[in-house]
């Protein structure tokens, strides 16, 4: 009992999700991506990269 509604509910809200269609900004759009493009970005994780970086091959047994 109850499985009827809950079911109801949940095609509800998987309508109103597929049929969702929000307002696009485009000229943010193209905003966000002229400002990420034009402009280099600084890697994050540049200094963990150099950091744990290894160079050898994990398939050659007989080095180690």
């Amino acid at each position: 009992m109850g499985r009827g509604r809950q079911k109801a509910k949940h095609t509800k809200v998987a309508r109103q999700l597929k049929y969702y269609s929000p307002s696009t900004d485009l000229s943010e759009l193209e905003r966000e991506l002229h400002s990420a493009s034009g402009a280099e970005q600084e890697d994050p994780w540049a200094e963990y990269a150099e950091k744990y970086n290894v160079d050898s091959d994990y398939g050659d047994e007989d080095e180690h």
